[in-house]
């Protein structure tokens, strides 16, 4: 085995589509590091994630018996046209979409500040 075998990436068999969308670590330690900024700062408390065939999914949650506060889309089909990131707010309102993770994450980092300013 070579120095990059055995590494924590996962290639698709050539010629078949994956059975489920999900997160790379990069971008799942993004996500789960402001998850933890937001939890210090007393804001959630719960999250879930879900995986299909089409999209990866991350909520948030004030409580765990609400509806999430913040969901992170992840649609590759999508990248070619408005970006596959997209953010939704409680009511299910299209925040923020975008081609890369952290501009998407822009408005709940902000939010994070305004809060520490406090």
């Amino acid at each position: 085995m070579g120095p990059n075998r055995g590494a924590a990436s996962v290639v698709a068999f050539p010629g078949r589509q994956p059975l489920q969308v999900g997160f790379a670590r990069l971008e799942l330690t993004r996500i789960l590091d402001l998850y933890g900024r937001m939890v210090a700062a007393g804001q959630w408390r719960d999250y879930a994630m879900d995986f299909d065939r089409d999209v990866a999914v991350f909520a948030a949650f004030r409580r765990s018996s609400e509806r999430p506060e913040v969901r992170i889309e992840k649609r590759p089909a999508l990248h070619t046209k408005q970006g596959m990131w997209t953010l939704f707010g409680e009511a299910g309102q299209v925040l923020k979409r975008g081609h890369e993770l952290a501009g998407v994450l822009a408005p709940v980092e902000r939010r994070l500040l305004k809060i520490v300013d406090d």
